[in-house]
């Protein structure tokens, strides 16, 4: 019996999102994040999972769903210019400390910056299939508008975790158990259906005063938004009763390839801005709950305004979702650390006696009201295919600190030897000069050396026309996990198809002097040739009687001019030159001769009517010879390398890959 796959957990913290304040009595306080961080290791619990340290998000990152000017103004605004910006204070929501929701305090753009880079690592790694589950509580913040800060949100970070998510996944679903509504989240993608998103919140007087359960989205969105509003008091019972129900229809009709959940701890009960009753074990329910589907998911922060009781529902929660259940007496490490746990010395806290203004009918009606809508919802949607986007690169240099920047030990585990990293060097006898390898091919894979593999290697065969490698970033969008992880093939190398082609004494046209071949013209025919010189050529010896005269050439004469001599008895009426039998004349091996003989223009327009852009190629000295004929050097030959093949020429002469 095959055990079951453990699950891969990625947790993002930087102790630095703690420094940050609001300021002026803000109750959103940053250093939150720190104490969910000491909990969980006094508990242990960072032993469990791997702790990543997120990459600040760019601006670049920030405006692929942001406005320019909004993440401009937000980099360059201080509380000490604050004042010159009072019109652009006002456009965007914002203002002075002590005065607004979403003050002008010191490093806000750096703080946008840390938060939100967490959530979308989390939402690369569980795209490529390297995490089943990322968690960052310090992100959440679900009313910051695409121009507009809101709720002492600036940047949405939900909204970029799924845009990430989208380039792997063909479905996201959202799900929002804050007590406030996701109004950020919900405007973002409410013209879609590739997105759906579901808010349990509060709703009547209170802030932001949106998520009425008739607003279902529009257009291609329609009935892909959920609202379920509730009155004051709900505690756990009634939540429960509410949530599942609903949940599990709306996984039923949608079938999303990851989710991403707003765990804001402000619905707990004693919240300053909540006016819910939930207990820490009825909160995380709904978390547990969306786990047991197995769907790959981001789980963030959100609200939650007093302190201790959001860092004990965060540290029970990601316990919980790590399959721990962690003893209710808080450790000595963490009780030494700070002092917001003296009031009770435990865990888990205790609900209080306020009166549940949710009666049983109301909740069924809603209940029902949302089933209807979710009833309308079309067939699960198709993805057009399309060019995959690149997903967010982290940083090119891992360290292996664990609590170094980049994951540590687990970003040295990701980097793998790939083919076509080995070096071209790797073969090749020592002192031997490398030559240029062709560009590689269009599929990213190694491309073959242009170089021999040695003394006595093997001649290649032709090379005739190589397919091209379909474009891997071509995939279709998932309709499941497993699809969405494997949509995108491997690259591989194609794989050249080659025959033995004898040399024939006709060749095709010859393309215009100057011109480059074009596409598989330009795969080389290699013919292996030898060079001799007129004192060392004789005529190869025969049984069958004397070998025929050599063919007519205007070279013939000069006893002081090269001769070509084939290795084997030539054949009546056949050139010894080797022609490029694609069509053009980037496959000859060259020779440059002495420009003084007055017998190389008669031979170079003997070659141009054969067929070949370069001269003619030569026979290669026998064993001993220094490369030289008749003062004629052969540019770039090493003696070790006679009767190996060249590599394939440039389209101009004398290039890097032609042998001269």
């Amino acid at each position: 019996m095959t055990q079951p796959k453990e699950k891969v957990v990625a947790y993002f913290y930087d102790e630095e999102v703690g420094n940050y304040t609001f300021g002026g009595g803000n109750p959103m306080r940053p250093h939150r994040a720190r104490m969910v961080y000491s909990l969980l290791n006094s508990y242990g619990v960072t032993r469990n999972m791997i702790v990543h340290r997120p990459e600040p998000r760019s601006f670049e990152g920030l405006t692929e769903y942001h406005a320019d000017d909004y993440i401009d103004f937000l980099r360059n605004v201080t509380p000490g210019n604050a004042e010159d910006h009072l019109n652009q204070l006002r456009r965007f929501n914002m203002g002075q400390v002590g005065d607004v929701d979403c003050p002008v305090f010191d490093g806000v753009y750096e703080y946008c910056q840390l938060y939100s880079g967490g959530s979308v690592n989390g939402a690369t790694l569980v795209a490529q299939g390297k995490a089943d589950l990322a968690l960052n509580w310090s992100g959440g913040m679900h009313h910051a508008k695409k121009a507009e800060a809101s709720g002492f949100c600036y940047v949405n970070d939900i909204v970029l975790c799924i845009l990430e998510l989208l380039k792997g996944f063909g479905r996201v679903l959202y799900v929002d158990i804050d007590i406030h509504h996701g109004d950020g989240v919900e405007e973002a993608f409410y013209l879609t259906d590739r997105v759906m998103t579901v808010s349990f919140h509060k709703y009547g007087e209170f802030f932001p005063g949106t998520g009425a359960i008739d607003d279902i989205g529009y257009g291609r969105g329609k009935h892909y938004t959920v609202n379920v509003p509730l009155k004051d008091g709900m505690d756990d019972d009634n939540y429960k009763f509410m949530f599942e129900p609903i949940m599990t229809k709306v996984m039923e009709m949608y079938q999303p390839g990851a989710i991403v959940m707003c765990c804001g701890a402000d619905s707990l009960s004693g919240d300053k801005l909540g006016c819910f009753n939930l207990s820490m074990e009825g909160h995380s329910n709904c978390i547990e709950f969306m786990s047991k589907f197995n769907v790959p998911m981001v789980v963030l922060g959100g609200g939650g305004y007093t302190l201790r009781n959001v860092a004990r529902c965060w540290t029970y929660e990601t316990g919980r979702l790590l399959g721990l259940d962690l003893p209710d007496q808080l450790p000595e490490q963490a009780l030494h650390e700070y002092n917001y746990y003296l009031d009770t010395f435990s865990l888990r806290i205790q609900t209080s006696n306020m009166k549940n203004m949710n009666t049983r009918e109301e909740l069924e009606d809603i209940k029902m009201r949302v089933m209807e809508h979710l009833r309308h919802l079309p067939p699960v949607p198709s993805v057009q295919m399309a060019h995959m986007p690149p997903a967010h690169q982290g940083p090119s240099q891992p360290e292996e600190d664990p609590d170094a920047r980049g994951g540590g030990q687990i970003a040295e585990e990701m980097r793998r030897t790939r083919r076509g990293d080995e070096s071209d060097e790797e073969g090749d006898p020592p002192g031997r000069a490398r030559r240029d390898a062709p560009a590689p091919s269009p599929s990213g894979a190694a491309a073959e050396k242009g170089t021999a593999g040695g003394e006595g290697a093997a001649r290649p065969a032709p090379v005739e026309a190589t397919q091209q490698p379909q474009n891997p970033s071509l995939a279709p969008a998932s309709l499941s996990t497993s699809e969405a992880l494997n949509s995108r093939p491997p690259s591989q190398p194609a794989a050249p198809t080659t025959t033995t082609t004898a040399p024939t004494s006709t060749a095709p046209a010859a393309l215009p002097q100057g011109a480059a071949p074009q596409g598989d013209a330009a795969a080389p025919v290699q013919k292996e040739e030898s060079k001799v010189s007129p004192s060392e050529a004789a005529p190869p010896k025969s049984t069958a009687g004397p070998a025929p005269p050599p063919g007519p050439g205007p070279m013939q004469d000069d006893p002081n001019a090269l001769t070509g001599s084939s290795s084997q008895p030539a054949e009546a009426g056949r050139a010894p030159a080797a022609v490029n039998q694609q069509g053009g004349g980037t496959g000859e091996q060259a020779m440059e001769v002495d420009p003084s003989s007055s017998q190389q223009q008669p031979q170079q327009q003997q070659q141009q009517q054969a067929g070949g852009e370069g001269p003619v190629a030569m026979d290669t000295a026998p064993p001993g010879d220094s490369g030289t004929a008749n003062g004629a050097t052969v540019n770039g030959a090493d003696p070790s390398a006679a009767g190996a093949p060249a590599a394939p020429s440039q389209p101009e002469g004398g290039g890097a890959g032609q042998q001269q």
